[in-house]
Formats: C-alpha cells, sequence, structure tokens
C-alpha cells in the first residue's frame, strides 16, 4: 500500500459472507493489520478465523431477507468503516439463487449504505472474471473492454458490479469493484474444479495410506486457460482498496489476478505431481450440454499497480501447495518444486508495497 493510504489499524471492518471460503481468508487479514473485524453471515461455519485471532466478532444474518434498513443499524451499530462483500452464490446454485445472492443482496447492500449516517462508509464489491466473457481473444482484458458474459453467474455478477457503479454516481456511495481472477488456495469449495481435484486428491492418499489403489480422477475436458489469483493476494488487494482514498479508488472496477492464462490440464497435472500420488485423470470427451463457458481468461491488472500500489506475489505453486496442505494428511504434505520445474512463478519478485 501506499502512504497516502489510511491506516488499517483500528479501522473497524464489515465482511459479508465472512465465514465463506474467501471471507475467512479476508477476516484473517484484516484482523492481522490491527483492525476490528465483523464477520456477517446467514450461517456459521466449521471453520473460520482462528479463534486466537484478537479484535473478531460474528454475527449470523440472512443477508438474502434483511431488510436495508435492518442492514444500515447493524453496520451503525459496529461503527463500520469498511464493508467488503464476500457474500454471493457461485458453485450449485441455480439461476434464480444467482440472482439472489449476485444481485439483490448487492442492491440491498448499496441501499443500506446509501442512507447510512456520517461519513461515507467504504464498500469492496467483490467481482468477477467471468463479467467479462471471452474478453480480449489474444492478449490481457482490460478494465475497459466491454463485458459479454456467457454464463448464468457472469451475468449476475455483472449486473452486481453495476449496481454498486449506479450507487457511487447517484447516491454518494463510497464504492469501487474489484474483479477478481479464479481464486485459489485452502478452503477452495469442492463446487470448484480446483476444490474437486484436492478433494479427490486427499481421498485418495487416505486410501494409499491404507494400501489401497486410488481411484482415477474423472473431470470434463481440460481445455480451457484461467488466470488464477492467490487467496493472500487477493487479501492484499482488498486492503488496498478498503485504505485507498476516495479519489482515487470510488467509481473504479480494478481487475485483480496474475495476468496470465494457465492451461487447466497442466495446473490438475501439477497438483497431482505435487501430491506424490499417481493418479490417473480420464477427461470426458464432450463437456455437458448445459456447459457455456469461455476457452480462455487473462487479465490486464495494471490498473490495480496504478491505483492501489499492488501487485501479485505468490506463484501458482505456492497457491497448490497451500490447498494441498488443507486436504492431505498431516503425514504427507505437498512435496517442495524439484529443482528446474517452475509451476507459476511469481509474477513480479519484490516486497509486498
Amino acid at each position: 500500500m501506499r502512504p497516502e493510504h489510511r491506516p488499517t489499524a483500528g479501522l473497524s471492518v464489515a465482511v459479508l459472507g465472512g465465514t465463506g471460503f474467501l471471507g475467512r481468508h479476508l477476516g484473517a487479514a484484516f484482523a492481522a493489520k490491527g483492525a476490528r473485524v465483523h464477520l456477517i453471515a446467514r450461517t456459521a461455519a466449521t471453520e473460520s478465523v482462528p479463534p486466537s485471532t484478537s479484535g473478531v466478532t460474528t454475527t449470523r444474518l440472512d443477508l438474502l431477507t434483511t431488510a436495508p434498513e435492518a442492514l444500515t443499524e447493524v453496520l451503525a451499530t459496529i461503527g463500520a468503516d469498511v464493508v467488503v462483500n464476500a457474500a454471493g452464490r457461485a458453485w450449485r446454485a441455480d439461476g434464480t439463487e444467482m440472482a439472489a445472492g449476485n444481485v439483490e443482496l448487492v442492491e440491498r447492500v448499496v441501499t443500506a449504505l446509501a442512507a447510512a449516517p456520517g461519513p461515507p462508509v467504504r464498500l469492496v464489491q467483490l467481482g468477477s472474471v467471468h463479467e467479462y466473457g471471452a474478453g480480449a481473444p489474444d492478449g490481457a482484458t482490460g478494465e475497459d473492454h466491454a463485458p459479454t458474459p456467457v454464463t448464468p453467474y457472469g451475468r449476475t455478477k455483472l449486473r452486481g458490479t453495476q449496481a454498486v457503479l449506479r450507487g457511487t454516481r447517484e447516491r454518494g456511495v463510497d464504492g469501487v469493484v474489484l474483479r477478481l481472477a479464479n481464486v485459489i488456495g485452502a478452503g477452495v469449495p469442492e463446487g470448484s474444479l480446483f476444490g474437486r481435484v484436492a478433494g479427490h486428491l486427499g481421498t485418495s492418499a487416505r486410501a494409499d495410506a491404507r494400501g489401497e489403489k486410488p481411484a482415477a480422477l474423472h473431470l470434463p475436458p481440460l481445455r480451457a486457460a484461467r488466470d488464477l489469483v492467490d487467496t493472500g493476494d487477493v487479501a492484499a488487494a482488498v486492503l488496498a482498496a478498503a485504505t485507498a482514498p476516495a479519489r482515487i479508488v470510488t467509481g473504479q472496477v480494478i481487475n485483480v489476478g496474475r495476468g496470465e492464462a494457465v492451461p487447466m490440464r497442466g495446473l490438475v497435472d501439477r497438483m497431482i505431481a505435487l501430491s506424490g500420488l499417481e493418479i490417473p485423470v480420464v477427461e470426458a470427451t464432450e463437456a455437458p450440454a448445459s456447459r457455456t463457458d469461455v476457452a480462455r481468461q487473462c487479465l490486464d491488472v495494471s490498473r490495480a499497480r496504478r491505483l492501489l500500489g499492488w501487485r501479485p506475489l505468490r506463484s501458482v505453486d505456492d497457491s497448490l501447495r497451500d490447498l494441498l496442505a488443507s486436504v492431505l494428511p498431516p503425514e504427507r504434505p505437498p512435496l517442495g518444486t524439484p529443482l528446474g520445474i517452475t509451476a507459476g512463478a511469481p509474477a513480479e519478485e519484490g516486497v509486498r508495497p
């Protein structure tokens, strides 16, 4: 972060969806910097910010049904300086559920913040690379590229982004949208490709320890290439967006990714190699008829560097090891990187700004 950013220590930060995959990581990151963190979510989670983390509270609140007036009151009670919206629906949800979690919830949050008394509360909305659809065909997709999402998830996330931007233009909301690449790290839900593969490897490692032959890994066609970003890098970008001056970030859409397209078949093979297991991969010959997606995703992250002083620092291998360590038995940690093999070296060396 840059010198003009306000200090994180002492801020009151509400993380919506705070017990979910990303919400847990973000809550821990803010708490580590001395913020007073309020995790707000519909349900408790079996795994959240460690109990030893000071300055963290959890409030159970159904954000899908809570009226904006009630949310305004909750945020006023905790004295929120920052609201991070990590709530929403992605995997294993139909179009109606995605609209409720990715559009209506965001509209409710914007209305609540527009009515909040006192100084504007910074809203950091987590968007998605899937809002772009196909994006730039050969190079990296910048924020000025016209979004043409092709999936229900991408379409509903774009509508959420549009709700935030309308709020900044028309209602005085201090909001910024971070369009995230595909996030990877410990705790990725099993509904995602990364979580599915990691879950299979964890099960296979336990089977191998019992002397049983691990089952083959059956997957859909792995022809796509995806931009990936580590949970730690996402947390750093969110902290920077939460503390940057309003004149720099309010009303902005900012890409957060590594700026490279990683082939998914190579990623799966790398996960298996790091697990130390021998697992055959069986790809389906055709994708399900219901599946619509794009072949390549790659984000231009130069705006994040310019406005936030942010850059990705963690390699793909770093992310994969964290993910595998969370599912493999303790006695079988992920392997190190053998000499001569570099899978996704850091996009840029250096110390986090």
